[in-house]
């Protein structure tokens, strides 16, 4: 199979959270050998951190450096900061912070790195930093990252729902808290007000519309109605519902009229994708100061 060769700018992620919390196990050599047989395709890669055991993850740090590896080192929420200090004075340039899904006090804790390790006198980043986990707004413009990344963006688009702007004097803003707003028509009977599409005020409606169209999208069309399990699909049709325990049960179908952001989760995955990339475009050029280091707030 041909290789994907300088199309798009990959940055491989180890996997070693969603290995955590599935209770599985990533060998190092695997994760080695898939880079050294795939390098011309990737632009970055972290190492393979072990949650919870900072020791582990800096001899996994040696282990891939000493098979001519240079993997971006990690360091985690809760961690002794002597191995982010560790990290700095060896001189790595591009350092990766984990740990920070559903995290307490998680401020607190990137206010005082920031501060006192990650930047210098003047606010500015000693050092390139990368999120994992991270693209929620207020995180995302508070610090200057030189990148993040997050899955939010596949999720709430397989939920049925994209990312939409605030909409102030007349343009689109994204220094405030975008809309989450659900456009699928799978559940046309289960539409919360004020989060579905079609349960805002024409106004915001029409604004929400104006938004999509001008990304050059449309809302799509679907019919929907019940037919036996033994049903053969046409073209333009899906099971619109997981298929019912009671072999006598109708199922829904979905009749797409118009495709759509409403009927399509890879339209929407696209949307919201030319979200975060025209919400990256919004933020000052890297690298920008960090605004808060008067804070004098330390964990350690």
């Amino acid at each position: 199979m041909e290789k994907l060769v300088n199309k798009v700018n990959l940055f491989l992620d180890s996997g070693a959270f969603s290995a955590m919390t599935q209770g599985v196990s990533i060998d190092i050599q695997e994760y080695i050998q898939f880079i050294q047989d795939n390098k011309e395709c990737i632009d970055v890669y972290a190492n393979l951190d072990v949650i919870g055991n900072p020791g582990a993850t800096w001899k996994n740090q040696l282990i891939m450096e000493k098979a001519g590896l240079t993997p971006l080192p990690c360091f985690h929420y809760g961690e002794d900061v002597k191995w982010l200090k560790l990290y700095i004075s060896k001189g790595y340039e591009y350092i990766a912070l984990g740990g920070m899904v559903k995290t307490p006090n998680l401020i607190s804790w990137l206010d005082d790195l920031w501060s006192r390790y990650l930047t210098d006198d003047e606010g500015l980043p000693i050092v390139k930093i990368h999120g994992f986990g991270l693209t929620g707004l207020t995180l995302l413009l508070r610090y200057p990252w030189y990148s993040v990344d997050s899955t939010s963006w596949v999720v709430t688009g397989r939920l049925g729902s994209i990312y939409v702007p605030r909409l102030k004097g007349g343009k689109w803003c994204y220094d405030e808290q975008s809309w989450k707003i659900s456009v699928s028509n799978k559940s046309p009977d289960a539409k919360e007000a004020g989060k579905h599409i079609d349960t805002f005020p024409k106004m915001q409606k029409d604004a929400i519309i104006d938004y999509i169209e001008a990304k050059g999208y449309k809302l799509g069309k679907s019919t929907f109605r019940k037919e036996e399990q033994t049903y053969v699909l046409q073209d333009n049709e899906k099971w619109s519902e997981k298929k019912p325990t009671d072999k006598k049960a109708q199922r829904l179908v979905e009749t797409i009229v118009e495709v759509g952001i409403a009927n399509s989760y890879q339209l929407r995955d696209e949307m919201n994708i030319i979200y975060f990339l025209d919400l990256e475009k919004s933020v000052p050029a890297y690298p920008r100061k960090f605004e808060h280091k008067n804070i004098n707030q330390s964990l350690f």
